[in-house]
């Protein structure tokens, strides 16, 4: 990606060829320490990094490699781990 959200001529389609990964959107479960939280995938629960955004507890959040980039979507408060 270019500094303007512009795909590059290293960034086709919807993964990443640096590191092969595609971002994909999660529920925060809780909010951990050292900038962490616990995420639901769908599949399961991970442990990601939130260093970057600021979410809450029930925010969906978009990841990439370990790494919240985005919050897509608030929660509602009613989201129980």
């Amino acid at each position: 990606m270019t500094s303007a959200g512009v795909p590059g001529p290293e960034c086709r389609g919807e993964h990443c060829v640096t590191c092969s990964d595609a971002a994909v959107e999660v529920r925060v479960v809780r909010l951990l320490d050292d900038q962490l939280a616990v995420v639901d995938t769908g599949a399961g629960r991970e442990t990601v990094s939130v260093a970057l955004v600021a979410p809450r507890p029930g925010d969906t959040v978009l990841v990439h490699a370990g790494e919240a980039i985005a919050i897509t979507g608030e929660g509602r408060g009613g989201f129980r781990s």
